[in-house]
């Protein structure tokens, strides 16, 4: 996982996101952690954007196996985050609202985060 975020690094859906500012492994349980809270404290207002999908099977062998017979089972789910990829996006909602939202939000995530907004297109 070397190098920057270079597809998914802009707010594309909402007016703010939430930028991954380190790499690794997001499993679907902190995903679905950070969806919950923003629903949670958003009560059905504005609209959340989740930009990140756990495609990747993490599996593992149980202790003290001997070796051979072939691959461990998958353990969990996770997503391959690259430093400045969005993860979360919400649209239709205050600034200071979106910024404690996420903020809670990213309380959950395994690495640091930061609050960002949609910069205006050039020209209109």
């Amino acid at each position: 996982m070397r190098g920057n975020a270079c597809r998914t690094n802009k707010v594309a859906f909402g007016e703010y996101g939430l930028q991954a500012l380190e790499g690794g492994w997001l499993s679907a349980q902190c995903i679905e952690a950070g969806r919950v809270t923003a629903t949670h404290f958003l009560r059905g207002e504005g609209r959340i954007f989740i930009r990140v999908f756990p495609h990747k099977s993490i599996s593992a062998k149980p202790a003290e196996t001997r070796m051979g017979k072939g691959k461990g089972e998958p353990e969990y789910w996770a997503a391959v985050v690259k430093p400045g990829t969005i993860l979360y996006e919400i649209g239709g909602v205050p600034e200071d609202a979106a910024r404690e939202c996420l903020a809670r939000v990213a309380h959950k995530m395994p690495f640091k985060c930061r609050f960002v907004t949609r910069r205006p297109s050039i020209g209109g």
